[in-house]
């Protein structure tokens, strides 16, 4: 690029001063916005370059350039090959930011990079190649010398001074996380600057679409307002107020469930506008809200999911990663959509590393009760649906639950989620050993909290009966009288609030059965009048052949437990 630059800025030299100065000046903003538009989208991506110079930056025409060597991404995280490599051109060693000459890349590498190709773009009407390379290596140990640099480019009016004084400092900073990043660095420049590009500040600068022009094109039913944002697809502003209006239309006119063409137009308007946060926003809010409607009007509906759909809500959750709000959305809208599916899309999911987001942000978000409860509900979602090829994540969430819980200790909606995710890590093998005693107690004290959900209360007995089965530990666990009380005097208010509920009444014999398998528990059922509930549950669920074998197998390791054994020396009789 060096070169072609020079070249150019020849040709404007040889032009009036007035107009050579104002080529110059467009052309520069020109191009630097299309590099920062290239390198923008590739952080959105997470994708670092790794190799920012002006060499893998391609002028095709006078006005228009591409970014290439996007392979060095690859190449680089192999440190041999990145070393031969280095050590083969060092002249072109000196763009590299100061860690990367010791293997350590990030987004704020790119940054520095691209600042010294800008430093170069500025001071090459007075500074040979040589004396350009120095100076950016002299930047890795002395940023001070970029003083007498800007100085200069003040002197001899290099075009935009000003912006590019109050910019380099901040991109050519030894310690990365003082660097800014690639949307510092296009607000400086294209918004809060006076720069105009022919990408970057396209929108930015874009005239709007006046409100009161917008609201008048959106007075129609949801087919004109659906044409008038396929015909605005590009105006942020149009997409947000029709959007909006979308959200205030009463059901009967929304056509649900699902209309399809609507989902649609709200999915592409979030991909088009992935980096505007009032669009994502505002997209999910609508899509929750169609959501809730088909739901309750049409409880039979499946919500439509496909890869376009999740992508986009994916991608919303990399755009904007610590938004709170847009993250509790997407975890609802995605729990309720993977429900509906089928496995593909849970295992989908989690290769797209979704298990891994959420625990991170379950971690880090204790205090916020929303993201904990968005957060439970996807990850048994999840678990529910899917084949879980790596189970090591999962070793973390007893202790994750154990925090939450103890953080929200009277909250039904989070016993409940919790409740849930044990019960399938159980099935799962995914608690501990060490942990089952610390389970068992967060399961017996959910189901204390609130035994009138009976989700709450069939999921907790299923992940009892789960850990008793495997472990006497955790069956000593749920009989051991406790401060609460025992977890046998917890069973029998559950049988006599749910009596009436097979599944609930289902769920407390399969405990039951796994707990009278063990001869040192078989005392403590005896004495706690257990026959007598068991015998009630044989006679009152007769249609029910699971009950029914479950209270047949307890009666009788009861029934042995309490028969009387034959005197010392006499044999029993046959």
């Amino acid at each position: 690029m060096e070169t072609k630059v020079k070249h150019v800025i020849k040709q404007v030299e040889c032009m009036d001063d007035h107009y050579a100065s104002q080529a110059l000046e467009e052309w520069m903003q020109n191009v630097l916005g299309q590099v920062l538009d290239a390198l923008e989208y590739l952080h959105h991506l997470d994708i670092i370059h790794r190799n920012l110079k002006p060499s893998n930056i391609i002028l095709i025409s006078s006005d228009h350039c591409k970014l290439q060597d996007l392979s060095s991404n690859v190449l680089m995280t192999d440190k041999a090959k990145w070393n031969i490599r280095a050590e083969e051109d060092p002249f072109r060693k000196s763009w590299m930011a100061p860690e990367a000459l010791n293997f350590s890349f990030s987004h704020k590498s790119d940054i520095w990079s691209l600042g010294c190709i800008i430093l170069d773009m500025t001071s090459c009407s007075f500074m040979d190649g040589t004396e350009a390379m120095h100076l950016r290596k002299s930047l890795r140990q002395s940023p001070g010398s970029l003083k007498a640099v800007l100085k200069t480019m003040e002197e001899k009016q290099i075009p935009d001074v000003e912006t590019f004084g109050n910019l380099l400092p901040l991109m050519l900073q030894i310690d990365p996380s003082d660097r800014i990043t690639i949307k510092d660095v296009v607000h400086i420049t294209f918004v809060s600057g006076s720069f105009k590009s022919s990408c970057v500040s396209l929108t930015l600068h874009r005239q709007m679409v006046p409100a009161s022009i917008t609201d008048m094109l959106l007075e129609g039913n949801v087919a004109s307002i659906l044409e008038v944002m396929q015909k605005f697809s590009g105006w942020p502003e149009v997409q947000l107020r029709a959007m909006k209006r979308l959200l205030k239309m009463p059901a009967d006119q929304l056509g649900l469930p699902w209309p399809p063409e609507l989902v649609e137009v709200v999915v592409t308007t979030m991909q088009l506008h992935d980096r505007v946060l009032d669009v994502q926003l505002c997209a999910c809010s609508l899509l929750l809200h169609l959501l809730g409607q088909a739901l309750v009007y049409h409880p039979e509906a499946k919500a439509p999911c496909n890869q376009a759909i999740t992508s986009t809500l994916l991608s919303a959750l990399r755009s904007h990663p610590e938004e709170e709000p847009l993250l509790v959305m997407v975890y609802s809208l995605l729990a309720i959509t993977t429900t509906q599916e089928s496995e593909s899309l849970s295992d989908e999911l989690q290769k797209a590393g979704l298990l891994e987001h959420i625990l991170e942000h379950l971690n880090s978000s204790l205090e916020s009760r929303d993201v904990c409860a968005s957060g439970l509900g996807l990850l048994w979602a999840l678990l529910l649906d899917g084949i879980i090829v790596n189970k090591a994540p999962l070793e973390k969430v007893p202790d994750l639950i154990s925090q939450v819980l103890a953080t929200y200790p009277a909250d039904g909606e989070m016993a409940e989620a919790s409740c849930g995710v044990f019960w399938l890590l159980s099935l799962l093998g995914c608690i501990k050993e060490q942990q089952f005693e610390q389970v068992v107690a967060l399961l017996l004290q959910s189901i204390r909290l609130c035994q009138d959900r009976a989700l709450l209360v069939n999921n907790a007995y299923r992940g009892l009966a789960g850990l008793v089965k495997v472990s006497e530990l955790a069956a000593f666990k749920v009989v051991v009288q406790e401060e609460g009380g025992s977890g046998l005097s917890l069973i029998k208010e559950t049988y006599q609030l749910h009596r009436d509920n097979p599944e609930v009444v289902e769920n407390v014999g399969m405990l039951l059965v796994h707990l009278a398998s063990y001869e040192e528990i078989l005392p403590e059922l005896v004495s706690s009048g257990m026959k007598a509930l068991v015998q009630e549950i044989k006679e009152r669920f007769t249609s029910s052949l699971e009950l029914v074998s479950y209270a047949k197998k307890v009666l009788l390791r009861l029934e042995a437990a309490t028969s009387p054994s034959p005197p010392c020396g006499e044999a029993a009789q046959p």
